[in-house]
Formats: C-alpha cells, structure tokens, sequence
C-alpha cells in the first residue's frame, strides 16, 4: 500500500530509506509538479501523483510503501511564455535531472518539442503526450559501500594521462570476452589494464558517460553521437555502455584500474545539454524550469545565450544549477571513486553571469568543498563566447588543456619558422602561462592530440580533412590542422614517406613526455591508430573510430618506443619538477636549473632566439630534487642532419638515453659525450643524455 505524504525537501531526486521514496524536484517558476508513475516497460503510465508541498521552490512527496525499481517522470505545469523564456508544457513528460539511472532512450517525434514544429513559429504550444518517446528517471536503492578502495591522489606531475571512448577502446580487443567488449566492465578486463600499465599511464580519462543523447540530426542520417557530448543527465551513467554487468560492472572497473595503480578521471560536459535551442525538444530542464536552467539573451528572453555553439549554455551562475553540478559532481567521486574530472568547454561555467571570471561562484565552491577539492580537476579553457579563451586563466587547483603546447610542438616538428620560442615555453612548463595565477608546471595538460582532431598517424599523413562520412559536406571539423602527409595524402606504400612519417611521430611523442607539466596520449596512437583523415568522428561508431587490436598500422615497435619513453619521465626527476625553470643558478659550478644551448657549442643568444628560422636546439634541465641527476635534450627539426657541440659550460660526460631515431627509442651503439663534444644529429631527430654517469663510458668529442 502507497501512502503520500508532504516528504522533505532534500536532498533533491528520487531516495528510498528503506520505507518509502522522497520525491523533491526544483522549479522556481512551476504552478504545480506531477509526479508520473509507469510500468516496468515504461510504455504505460499507471499513476499521477501531484507533489503536495512546495518549500523554497522545491517541490516534494513522500510516497510510503514505494520501492526501488519504479519508473518516473514528472509533468510540470506553468505559464506558457516563450518570449518571456518560460517552457512549461504537462503534455511534456520531463527526466529528472537528479536520477541515479535511466529506463529507455529518445525515440525522436515531434511530440517531444513544446512547441507545434512545422509552423515556422516556436509560440504554439504542442499537446501531444511525449512520455512514450523520452527516457524515465529510476528509483534506486542506496549506495552500497564499496569496501576498502583508497583513492590514489598521484600528484599532477606524476601523472600521463590517457584519453579513450568506452567503447572504440575495447570493442575489438581479443583479450576481452565478447559480450564485455565496448561495456564498463571491459575497462577493468586485466587485458585492458595490463596494456595500460605496461605503458606506464596512471590515468584513464574516459570521454563522456553521463548519460547523453543521439541528436535528431544524426540519427536521420544513420549516424549517433558517438562521443558523448550532448548530455541529457548528469548523475546516471550513459545506458548504451551496462553490457551485462550493468553499473556495477562500471563500479567495479574503476576498482581494478585502482588496484593497478591507475586513476579514473571523466571528460563532464557542464556547459550545454542535448535540447539545443529554443527549436529544442523538451526531455529535461526546458520543461522544469528553462528560465533557471538555461541563459537566455538579455534582448530576447525567447532565445538561449550560446556561448558553446550547441544551442543553449547551462547559466551554472543560478544557485540550483550550481547545486546540481556540484551534486553529481560528489556522487560521481563517493559512488563510484572517480579521482578528478575533464571539463568540456570549461570558461562556460564561469560565466558570472555573462563574462567570464576566475572567481566565478562555482570555482569558489569547488575550491572550499572538502570532496571536490581532493580530486584532479582539468579545464577544456576555452568556449565559442565573447573572451572565451582563458588558458592560463583558471585559478589555483585546476589544470587546463594547453592547446598552444600542441600547435607549437606540430609547427616546430613540421618545419614551421618562428615556432622554436613557443615550443621552448611549453617544454618548460608554459610559465609565462600559468605562473601569474599561481600555479606550477603541473596546470600544463601537455598533448598533440585529443579526440578532438586528428590522431597520431593522422597528423603525420593528411594536410586537409577528410569528414565526408559525416554527411555535412566536408564542413564541419577544423581547418587548422598543423600537419603535413610528407609527399601523399593519406596512405602510402613509399618507404621513405613512412620512415618520415614514424621518426615525426615519435618525435611528437617524445615532445609531450619530455615536456615539464602533465603529458596525455590519445588511444591507440601508440599503435598507430588512423581514422582515415577524419578529424571530428564524433558520430562514428564504427571502425573509423574504433581501435583496430589486430592492425599496429605498419610500426610495430611504437607502442615498445612509447614503453620506454614513459619509462624514461617516470625515472628521472627532472622532466617533473614541481616549481618552473627559471635559468636562475642552482650550483656553486655555475649551472642553471636550464641552460638553451647552440649547436655551435654556445648558449643560445638573443640573435639565436631571434632567428626565425632555426631548426635545431638544446636544453640541459635540472631536477628540483637533492639527487643531482641532470638531463640533456637535443632536437633538430630540420630534414638535414647538424653537427651539434655540446657548450662546455654544461660539462659532462653525458651518457646516451633516448633516440627518436631507433623504432623503440633506445640509443644506437653511441658513445657517450664528453664535455665540449659533438655529435652528428640526424634529420628530424630528438635526442636524450643523462648525468651523472650510472658506470664509466668511452668518450668521444673534438
């Protein structure tokens, strides 16, 4: 027997304590809320149930006897004022923002539009009931305890971060059983988990599993929105992805990946949700409240401000809204152990209430939160908005992406002039960036790649995009690409373009973890993964995106080149310092914590900065650690091979590391450089040496 009663209202949603469910839902210009009960199968609705009480815009119920399981959504009456900016339509059946899980998916109809599509007007209110088109919200029973599961806490700079999609990443696998593959569980298949920590990664960062929705658009062309970025639901996890173990299968991934020492860090998108515009379906917050939710143009209250050319921007300014993300924010890190988060087109939540502000109130509550606070929390810093671009602009813990450290690293590699400066700025940590925030090297997200453009392979075999499988002409997708095919577009049998092509990747690998800060690697560049030029595959679920297991893309020995590389930045101190270089003295020898170096055996000069044109360069770089150990980069972009003399003033000898020019990056049969030495540096070739010498070497020099 169900019984109602007026309820509390907090927390916000759906909880069982074990009698009955707490209803409570905010809506600042809401009438009356309904709350709507359905069958298992969520075709039928069986019940109405008008929540009795209304308290400081929540509005809430208690319905006794009820259990865990039930399928619900709620109707919610109010004025019809699109101009005005307000939505409400009870016809529309609208998801709980705050469900735990979800029962169903978007089966597109124009009766999940408010409004009567084909008008050419968006004032008519639409009557039609969408309930049987639109996911329903699940009530569920409380979290279990997960046992003794640690979080890692790995500082920043410690960390390498791999990026990855649920599925493309394990779909093909032949580790993985069948029926796991591209599911949660397969991520914490020990055959996914021993390639990562072969590699020496210490963080997954999985593109978006909020629960999200395929776009009308795309699912007329028989496409899906594969990545993820068009977020219906903030706390459920996405359904396409349970397989068979369901959430707990999501649940308990994350713990294996933490017994091998690997963090879990998801790609959240707070800035936009999938109902668009104002020509918008209704699935959510339109009907809840699209006043609160949603920012809306000062001049035109009919229409969305979009700040992030989706449609619509999240106002996270509005106090409920921040609550929310904050909220899921807490349930995603005590539910499920999440260690930190990615946050897409991140300068949209700190819009306050329309520019952008490193004291916006949600970085503030982040910062004083003592959950949030704990965690790695990672800036996308930059939106499609009026002064949208703030790398370097968000305050004290918090990382951002550095897309300038990836169009520097691309440019020098390629041959670009002028681009020696900006790739030695990101090579030390891009202090003129982050320093004046008063963060450390560890707020640079260092990368040449994301699953935004192109992969690896790609970047080093295409010069213009290739989206046509897309369905939008070639269109979409961006034209600033900083790379080069070395002769073909596309796919080559001429050896010499493929020996070009795998010394330039490992060259812009060798970049990122050589790099002070925090180095990431896109899945399946180290094997080499191609998605045949297409540099915006967000609606390929297929075998343009997904990882093909049985193809190492004709360079077998770069996943082996990438082992040891990592391996290198894991041993030595000083590619992750904590403070930045500042080419102060650190030694009673007269040593710098970095010295830029000539390859005419001198440091560089200001002519030699000046020179736009140079191509080759080298950085001797110290630890901030009592073990003295020091390091000596040489790189040489040029396609001709440098006579390189190492400046006296640095010392030796310097013992042979690293080799971008051996297929898994350890030295050939090289001496080792005595002090004032030189050595032939091929074309197109990085180069590394250590000291203090681990044993006696021969020596060689001039």
């Amino acid at each position: 027997m169900i019984a109602l009663d007026d309820g509390l209202p907090a927390p916000l949603g759906a909880h069982f304590d074990g009698r009955g469910v707490n209803f409570a839902l905010f809506s600042s210009h809401a009438t009356a809320v309904d709350l709507c009960l359905f069958d298992p199968t969520g075709r039928h609705q069986t019940d109405v149930i008008r929540l009795p009480r209304r308290t400081d815009d929540v509005w809430h119920g208690y319905l006794a006897g009820m259990l865990p399981g039930q399928l619900y959504g709620y109707r919610v009456h109010g004025p019809w004022d699109p101009a005005g900016g307000h939505r409400f339509n009870p016809h529309k059946l609208s998801l709980d923002p705050y469900a735990r899980e979800l029962a169903g998916r978007v089966r597109w109809h124009d009766a999940v539009y408010a409004y009567r599509r084909g008008l050419h007007r968006s004032d008519h209110i639409d009557r039609r009931d969408s309930a049987a088109m639109v996911p329903k919200g699940v009530v569920t029973a409380p979290e279990p305890h997960l046992g003794d599961d640690p979080p890692l806490r790995r500082p920043a700079v410690d960390s390498v971060i791999y990026e990855a999609h649920v599925k493309a990443f394990t779909q093909t696998h032949p580790g993985v059983p069948l029926p796991w593959r591209g599911s949660y569980a397969a991520l914490g298949h020990p055959a996914i988990v021993e390639h990562l920590v072969s590699l020496g990664v210490t963080a997954l960062e999985l593109l978006p599993i909020q629960a999200f929705v395929d776009d009308r658009f795309l699912v007329d062309r028989g496409l899906s929105n594969f990545w993820g970025y068009s977020p219906l639901n903030y706390f459920a996890p996405e359904p396409r992805y349970l397989g068979p173990a369901g959430i707990p299968g999501l649940k308990a991934a994350i713990r294996q990946l933490h017994a091998a020492g690997i963090e879990v860090l998801l790609d959240v998108v707070y800035n936009h949700t999938c109902e668009a515009d104002h020509l918008g379906p209704s699935l959510s917050f339109r009907g809840i409240d699209n006043a609160s939710y949603y920012k809306l143009r000062p001049d035109d209250r009919g229409r969305d401000l979009d700040c992030t050319g989706c449609g619509n921007t999240l106002d996270v300014a509005h106090p409920r809204v921040m609550q929310m993300v904050l909220d899921s924010l807490r349930h995603w890190i005590e539910a499920y152990r999440i260690d930190g988060f990615r946050f897409d087109l991140a300068s949209s939540l700190a819009r306050a209430p329309h520019d952008f502000t490193p004291r916006a109130a949600v970085l503030q509550a982040m910062a004083q939160d003592p959950v949030l606070s704990r965690v790695k929390l990672i800036a996308e810093p930059w939106d499609i908005g009026m002064g949208g671009y703030q790398l370097g602009g968000f305050p004290v813990g918090w990382s951002d992406w550095n897309d300038q450290f990836r169009d520097a690293a691309r440019g020098f590699w390629r041959g670009d002039d002028g681009t020696l400066p900006r790739l030695t700025q990101g090579l030390t940590g891009s202090r003129e960036t982050f320093s004046p925030s008063g963060r450390g090297p560890g707020a640079s997200v260092n990368f040449i790649t994301s699953h935004d453009g192109y992969t690896l392979a790609d970047v080093v075999a295409y010069e213009h995009k290739h989206n046509e499988a897309n369905g939008e002409g070639n269109r979409d997708g961006h034209g600033h690409n900083v790379s080069s095919n070395y002769g073909v577009e596309g796919p080559t049998e001429d050896p010499a373009i493929l020996a070009v092509r795998a010394r330039q990747k490992r060259n812009l690998l060798a970049t990122i973890v050589l790099a002070q800060g925090v180095p990431m690697l896109l899945m399946g560049d180290e094997r080499s993964r191609s998605q045949r030029g297409n540099n915006n595959a967000y609606c390929q679920d297929n075998a343009i995106s997904w990882v093909d297991w049985d193809d190492d893309g004709g360079d077998p020995a770069l996943t082996a080149f990438l082992r040891h590389l990592l391996a290198l930045r894991r041993d030595h101190r000083a590619l992750r310092r904590r403070k930045f270089l500042t080419g102060e003295k650190v030694t009673g020898a007269g040593l710098k914590d970095v010295h830029w170096l000539s390859p005419c055996g001198a440091e560089m000069d200001a002519a030699a900065w000046a020179d736009g044109a140079r191509r080759a360069f080298g950085m001797q770089v110290g630890n901030d650690a009592p073990d003295g150990k020091r390091l000596l980069l040489l790189a040489n972009a040029a396609p001709e091979a440098v006579a390189f003399q190492v400046a006296r003033l640095v010392g030796g000898p310097w013992t042979p590391l690293f080799d971008t020019t051996a297929p898994d990056g350890r030295p050939r049969e090289r001496e080792a450089l005595r002090t004032g030495g030189t050595v032939l540096m091929p074309g197109r070739c990085l180069l590394v040496y250590g000291r203090p010498l681990a044993r006696p070497a021969r020596t060689h020099g001039v």
